[in-house]
């Protein structure tokens, strides 16, 4: 059982709810396109999920569905109560609900980190914590060994975005840095309540072992060179960088820094620690 939209207004005016801005919610209101997201996240019994902005529970209950173990993490207090009574409804017992702000918490108290296989993280993102949120998901849990969230597209696109192309940048580093990120579906703004102004679009990053390199270095590196992406590299990280160093890491110092690679930009800060 999952919602449709007849549901979603239904449990929303029943509960005296809309949906909040300040929140960024904008409820799943199609069944078809929670079960995809689930098929997507390839879970099943013996995995362990962790569903961030689980709101009404449409994607929830598809995720419940599938068998998976399902940690659903919900900040809006008052959509939590309707949140349990669903999956209690529903007798979706493989579901426990956490009353918390996942950009907030101590992600240690929020999922275990010892358990066996990791953890994958499936959700429907509100537009402003998407980027933030699966960034510090990428430097700070490891815990978590795969991602699919549902973001806005252009935010997809910049996380899966290769060297070279205009949607390329800091995020798109960290993002291959850590793992393996790319597109796997898009999502029409009409399966939403209510229907958000942009389209969206699932974005699946797998980590994989990182680069031996020391990350928070990395990073500083690259945000001070995209701060400036339309200057050459010998520009935009004068004093950062010597000739020499450039040199010594197969990087022209005449690039620009959405021409380089993850691994150009490993050499570089190797050369810089040196």
């Amino acid at each position: 059982m999952t919602h449709s939209r007849q549901t979603i207004r239904e449990l929303l005016d029943d509960h005296g709810l809309a949906p909040r801005r300040d929140l960024g919610q904008n409820f799943v209101a199609d069944p078809n396109t929670v079960r995809r997201i689930a098929e997507l996240a390839r879970v099943g019994p013996g995995d362990h999920v962790v569903e961030i902005g689980a709101g009404l529970g449409s994607l929830t209950l598809a995720l419940a569905e599938t068998g998976a173990t399902v940690t659903a993490v919900e900040v809006d207090r008052g959509v939590v109560p309707v949140l349990r009574a669903t999956l209690t409804d529903a007798g979706a017992d493989n579901v426990s609900v956490v009353e918390a702000d996942a950009m907030a918490a101590d992600w240690t108290t929020l999922i275990d980190p010892d358990v066996d296989g990791g953890w994958i993280l499936v959700a429907n993102l509100p537009y402003n914590v998407g980027t933030p949120l699966v960034c510090d998901v990428l430097d700070d849990v490891p815990h978590v060994s795969r991602i699919l969230v549902m973001v806005q597209r252009e935010v997809a696109e910049r996380f899966a975005a290769p060297p070279g192309s205009s949607a390329y940048g800091a995020i798109s580093v960290k993002a291959a840095y850590w793992g393996r990120a790319r597109i796997v579906g898009h999502v029409p703004a009409t399966v939403f309540v209510p229907k958000p102004n942009v389209e969206s679009a699932l974005v699946e990053i797998t980590r994989h072992e990182p680069p031996d390199v020391q990350p928070q270095a990395l990073f500083e590196l690259v945000r001070t060179a995209f701060g400036q992406r339309r200057k050459m590299l010998r520009k935009s990280l004068a004093g950062l960088v010597t000739p020499e160093q450039f040199e010594a890491a197969g990087v022209a110092p005449t690039a620009r820094p959405e021409e380089l690679g993850v691994d150009a930009w490993v050499r570089l800060t190797d050369e810089v620690a040196r």
